[in-house]
């Protein structure tokens, strides 16, 4: 049986307040993404788009799925091809996108944003510019400048 405290935070016994120790990279990344998508939401609701789901926002998420070929959206997100088909049919029938033959290969299909799922990208990226604006002025224009540059940097190395 092993005895005493480990110096690692993140092997030390589980308890109520930091179950496995300080948050990691991904969870420090997950909370202002969340932060993100929770106020997204909330605009999108405030500007009449109160059928639009969290799910939806994968779909539409930078750099959107204009044009694209189901199959190769679903390869992008990371999600199975029958998942997206259900998200795809959803925003179908709620007026955010059309699926079109493909005007290169008639078999296929190619998405595309309508005049109201346009409107939607619009309001989310708005919301987007808010919270930037307010994390500017909470961090310091300098410091969110260079927490830009250091994620645009990982973004160019994965």
């Amino acid at each position: 049986m092993i005895e005493g405290n480990s110096s690692s935070l993140f092997t030390n016994a589980a308890s109520a307040e930091q179950p496995f120790g300080p948050p990691l990279i991904g969870a420090l990344l997950r909370m202002p993404w969340e932060a993100v998508q929770r106020h997204m939401l909330q605009r999108l609701h405030e500007r009449g788009f109160s059928d639009f789901d969290a799910a939806y926002l994968n779909v539409l998420q930078y750099p959107g799925p204009q044009g694209a070929r189901p199959s190769e959206l679903a390869a992008r997100l990371r999600i199975s091809k029958q998942a997206l088909g259900y998200l795809l049919r959803q925003l179908e029938q709620l007026g955010y996108l059309e699926r079109r033959a493909d005007p290169h290969d008639q078999r296929g299909k190619r998405i595309v944003v309508t005049r109201r799922g346009k409107r939607a990208i619009h309001v989310i990226r708005d919301a987007v510019s808010e919270i930037e604006t307010t994390w500017t002025q909470q961090l310091g224009a300098e410091h969110f400048a260079q927490l830009r540059e250091l994620l645009l940097k990982l973004n160019q190395l994965t």
